[in-house]
This record gives C-alpha cells, sequence and structure tokens, in this order.
C-alpha cells in the first residue's frame, strides 16, 4: 500500500503539514510520501491520496486544482481524502458567531465530493508570517495596507500538530480494510 501526500503551498505551512500526514502515515505502517502536486503529473502508481493545498480567499492554490484535475479519473478510483490550510489565529469561532473551519472550507471541496468522493476533508489552521516576502497581487496589496488593517491580521504558527496527527491516524485506520481485504 503506497499513499501519495500530494500538496501545493505558497510560503511553505501547507508543505509542511503534508509532509507531517506522511511521515505520521508511515510511523502507522502505511507507505507515504509527500510530493509537491505541481511535479506530479500522472499519480497512478500509488493506492490512495491525500491531497491538500493552502487556502487563500477560499481557494485551493492553482496547483492542486489542477491535480485534482488531471488525475480526476484515478482519485475516483482510490481512496482519497482532501486537506486545506489557511485560517490563521486562535479563534475557532469567528465575529458573527460562524465555526471558522466550516467558514474556511475551499470551495472546491463541494465539487470535489461530487467528482472524486473524497473520504474525508479537514481544514487545518494554517502560518502566517508578516514579514515573508509577498507572492501575488492579494499579499503585495496587503502590504500596502495601513499598519493597523495589517496588525488585525494574526501573524505566527497557528498550524495544530496533535490534529494534524489524529487526522493522519484516521486516515490509517481507514486504509486497514484496504490492506487486508474483505
Amino acid at each position: 500500500m503506497s499513499v501519495l501526500v500530494a500538496y501545493a503551498t505558497r510560503h511553505g505551512a501547507t508543505q509542511g503539514i503534508a509532509e507531517r500526514i506522511a511521515n505520521r502515515l508511515r510511523q502507522d505502517g502505511v507507505d507515504a510520501e509527500a510530493l509537491p502536486a505541481k511535479d506530479v503529473h500522472d499519480a497512478s502508481g500509488y493506492d490512495a491520496y491525500v491531497v491538500g493545498s493552502a487556502a487563500y480567499m477560499t481557494h485551493w492554490l492553482d496547483d492542486a486544482k489542477k491535480f485534482v484535475q488531471r488525475n480526476q479519473a484515478t482519485l475516483a478510483a482510490h481512496p482519497t481524502w482532501l486537506f486545506s490550510s489557511g485560517p490563521v489565529g486562535t479563534d475557532l469561532i469567528d465575529s458573527k458567531g460562524r465555526d471558522v473551519m466550516v467558514t474556511s472550507e475551499p470551495r472546491e471541496f463541494a465539487e470535489m465530493r461530487t467528482t472524486i468522493h473524497p473520504r474525508g476533508e479537514q481544514v487545518f489552521f494554517g502560518a502566517f508570517d508578516i514579514d515573508a516576502p509577498p507572492i501575488g497581487w492579494v499579499e503585495k496589496l496587503a502590504r500596502r495596507m495601513p499598519a493597523a488593517a495589517r496588525d488585525a491580521i494574526p501573524s505566527g504558527d497557528f498550524r495544530d500538530w496533535a490534529v494534524i496527527d489524529a487526522w493522519a491516524d484516521t486516515i490509517a485506520a481507514g486504509l486497514v480494510p484496504v490492506l487486508t481485504g474483505p
């Protein structure tokens, strides 16, 4: 049983999550490797998949979306899980009383539920470094905001490794029937 953990990242936080998932799967006895989604053109050599991306403005990065499109038939025919990283901070409820993990779900998840039928989906807190060089027009625009507005965006590493490990353990447990057969 081999699992590909394909990811798209902008500043590296999602890569860290993908590598942590692959490491945890290996600890659970599953052969797994994490690779950038943009570098995997044909994913057919694996038995199961975990696909993740950073999300900006409720959308996955293009590299992850293109990976899913290129490999849609393969992903649909094999056990597949999806994850996203993006919300920053520690608040679980937003100012309107809504669950941050629900409101941070990438819009692509709804379509993927019907096209590749993932076994599970998860949104994780991400990381944000206000001093990192901006990538893309949104980050460049954010740099031009007044200091008070920029300071309102939490800066730091908010990834919850225990939650990530627990989710990877559920994936490994979900593969047990696949590993042992009926």
